[in-house]
């Protein structure tokens, strides 16, 4: 059973957001502009305690988020909004309470948006930003972790198989916020969660992914990770919603993973909004899954935090 909090978020999202049609490709960017992401009061709020500092260097733009005391390693975020809407800005509520739960360091990245830049151009940003970190000394691919939300998390899933191909180190781990992974729409709960889904429906997919892809095929596996080789990935912690259009988007991965030999944890949290996690501060279940995103983290990059929770029950 859902919280009350999450209920009442639930109720507001499906009036105000969920639309079967979000129009053209113009009107489908600028209402997922004004829509997606959280209000510059909320955001800034949840950064109190957290250093920012801003992040430009040749291709690689974004932000750090220092903590207190800040651990070894560091954390390469990726933020949603549909590959066309939000930023490091916006997605402070997620991005600094890992930094906080963590006791990490976090490069929140500000990648390049489509229709003014379609796909690979997001792909390459997040592959520059992480041979960054890796060129610059900054952290050995031991101390580094990948999170990323909803389309963020399909483009960190996307990094560690471009990293893999060019020969590099890989991350120490991988975490995915409610993933998107696959473009082309055909997970089954796109259409067995339509109308249980408070944010999208079923329509929105192809709608969101054309604005993307512009004339790219949505089973490329950069785009779509979930048509990939998943063999040799670092270990997945995936994050999901039961009433989700993307629920099996993250149940794909998830199975496939542990099909080839890998480790993968699935957590999926009863009836919340896609991406809950923004909502840190309010809706509990956000911060139960960020403690457990963080202990997770925390693990892999060698050290548990008293701040993060452990993992057990939910993982699948």
């Amino acid at each position: 059973m859902p919280s009350w909090q999450a209920r009442c978020v639930n109720a507001a999202t499906r009036a105000l957001v969920r639309r079967r049609d979000w129009g053209d490709e113009r009107a489908l960017t600028r209402r997922a502009r004004i829509l997606f992401g959280a209000p510059a009061g909320y955001r800034s709020l949840r950064a109190r305690g957290v250093r920012r500092d801003r992040v430009r260097d040749g291709s690689v733009h974004g932000e750090w988020l220092t903590p207190r005391d800040p651990g070894a390693g560091v954390i390469l975020y990726v933020h949603g909004g549909g590959f066309v809407a939000c930023s490091p800005a916006t997605h402070r509520p997620i991005s600094a309470a890992l930094a906080r739960l963590s006791r990490r360091r976090v490069l929140s990245l500000d990648y390049r948006r489509a229709p003014e830049h379609r796909f690979p151009a997001a792909v390459d940003d997040v592959f520059a930003a992480y041979r960054w970190l890796l060129l610059s000394g900054i952290a050995d691919p031991t101390r580094i972790a990948v999170a990323g939300d909803s389309a963020g998390g399909g483009l960190a899933l996307a990094l560690v198989l471009q990293a893999r191909a060019a020969g590099l180190p890989l991350p120490a781990c991988v975490v995915g916020f409610s993933p998107w992974t696959d473009l082309a729409g055909e997970s089954p709960s796109v259409r067995t969660n339509d109308g249980r889904c408070v944010m999208f429906r079923t329509e929105n997919i192809a709608q969101f992914a054309a604005v993307y892809l512009g004339g790219a095929s949505p089973l490329e596996p950069s785009a779509s990770p979930v048509y990939a080789d998943l063999s040799r990935v670092p270990p997945l912690l995936l994050q999901v919603g039961s009433t989700e259009l993307l629920l099996d988007d993250a149940r794909r991965v998830h199975e496939r993973v542990r099909a080839s030999g890998g480790e993968s944890r699935l957590e999926v949290y009863d009836d919340v909004l896609h991406c809950w996690h923004m909502l840190d501060g309010f809706v509990p279940e956000a911060r139960t899954a960020l403690r457990r995103a963080a202990a997770f983290i925390a693990a892999h990059l060698g050290d548990v935090h008293a701040d993060a929770a452990p993992v057990d029950s939910l993982t699948l």
